[in-house]
C-alpha cells in the first residue's frame, strides 16, 4: 500500500469491547452524580424556578392550599420595589453594610497577613488559628455574645467605661451606633478568611522582587505599594467578589443583634425578604425581592471583574 493509499483509508472503528467500557465508565459517573443531582434538583433546581414564577404572582397565605388559585400579576412585584420606602432603606442599609464591611474586611485581613508574612515570627500559628477561630464559630452565638458586650444596661463594654467614669451610650439603641457595631462584627468574624487567602497570595510573590527593590534603595511602603499590592490584585479580586457577595447577604447578625432596628436602620434586604415570605406571608412580593437582589449581586460582580481584573 503507498503512503498516498494509506493516508486516505478510513480510520478503524472502535471496537466493540471499548465502546462497552466507555459506556460503563459513562455509566459509573452518572451513578456516583445521581445523588447530588437529586438533591439539587429537589432542595435547589426546583425551588429556584418556583420563586422564580411566584415573583409574577400575588402568591400569600391564602394560597397555600391551592397554589394554581395565585393570581398571575406580570411585574407589578418588581416596581412595587420601586415605591417602597422599607425596601429602599434595606438597600441603604444593606449599601453600608457592603461598601464599609468590604473595605475594612479587606484592610483588615491584608494587615494581618502581612504582620504573620514579615513582621510576627514567634507564635505565627498560634495567631493564624486565633484570627480565623471566629469564622469557623458559630454566627448565632457570636452575634449572642457581642449582643451581651454591648447591652446599655448591663454589658461588658458599658461597665469598663463607667469603672472610668464614662457613661456609656446605648449602643444597640441608636441606629448610627448600632450599624457600626454590626459592620464591626462582621468585619471581626469575617476578616480570618481574607487574612488566609492574602497570606497565600503573600507567600506566592518572589523573594527576588524585594531583593532588587532593596538594592535600588526602595523602603519597605515603596515595596508594599510597588510589589506587593499588585502583585496581590488576582487575589484581591477574588476576595473583594466574595466578600461583596457574602456582605450583600448579610442576615444573621442584624437577625440575633437587633431584629432590624432601631426604625429598621438596620434591616437589610435579606432580613426584610425573610420577613415579608414567612411573617407577612407575601410569597410573591419576597420573590420579586429575592430575584432583584440576585440582579444586583450579577451586576455587582461583573463590575468588580472589570475593574479588578488583571491586564494580562
Amino acid at each position: 500500500m503507498s503512503a498516498q493509499q494509506a493516508l486516505a483509508a478510513p480510520a478503524p472503528r472502535a471496537r466493540p469491547a471499548a465502546r462497552r467500557g466507555s459506556f460503563r465508565e459513562a455509566l459509573t459517573g452518572w451513578l456516583f452524580s445521581a445523588p447530588f443531582l437529586l438533591i439539587f434538583l429537589a432542595f435547589l433546581a426546583l425551588p429556584i424556578l418556583a420563586s422564580a414564577i411566584l415573583s409574577f404572582t400575588d402568591f400569600s397565605l391564602g394560597n397555600l392550599v391551592d397554589p394554581l388559585s395565585a393570581r398571575f400579576v406580570g411585574l407589578s412585584n418588581y416596581a412595587k420595589l420601586l415605591r417602597d420606602p422599607n425596601f429602599q432603606q434595606a438597600a441603604l442599609t444593606t449599601a453600608i453594610f457592603v461598601v464599609f464591611g468590604t473595605i475594612l474586611n479587606l484592610v483588615v485581613g491584608l494587615a494581618a497577613a502581612v504582620a504573620l508574612n514579615r513582621g510576627i515570627s514567634r507564635f505565627r500559628a498560634v495567631f493564624r488559628v486565633g484570627y480565623y477561630l471566629p469564622v469557623v464559630s458559630s454566627i448565632v452565638a457570636i452575634a449572642v455574645i457581642w449582643r451581651f458586650l454591648f447591652n446599655a444596661d448591663f454589658g461588658v463594654v458599658n461597665g469598663a467605661l463607667q469603672a472610668i467614669g464614662i457613661k456609656g451610650p446605648d449602643w444597640l439603641g441608636s441606629p448610627t451606633l448600632a450599624v457600626g457595631i454590626i459592620v464591626a462584627l462582621m468585619v471581626w468574624r469575617n476578616f480570618g478568611n481574607a487574612m488566609i487567602i492574602f497570606l497565600a497570595g503573600l507567600q506566592g510573590i518572589p523573594n527576588d522582587l524585594y531583593e532588587a527593590a532593596r538594592i535600588d534603595g526602595a523602603n519597605r511602603w515603596q515595596e508594599f505599594r510597588s510589589i506587593t499590592l499588585p502583585m496581590l490584585k488576582p487575589t484581591t479580586l477574588l476576595l473583594t467578589v466574595v466578600t461583596t457577595i457574602g456582605f450583600l447577604q448579610v442576615f444573621e447578625e442584624p437577625f440575633v443583634m437587633t431584629q432590624g432596628g432601631p426604625l429598621n436602620k438596620t434591616r437589610p434586604i435579606s432580613m426584610y425578604v425573610y420577613q415579608q415570605g414567612f411573617n407577612f406571608f407575601h410569597q410573591g412580593y419576597a420573590s420579586a425581592m429575592a430575584y432583584t437582589l440576585f440582579v444586583v449581586i450579577a451586576a455587582v460582580t461583573l463590575i468588580q471583574f472589570r475593574l479588578l481584573r488583571s491586564e494580562t
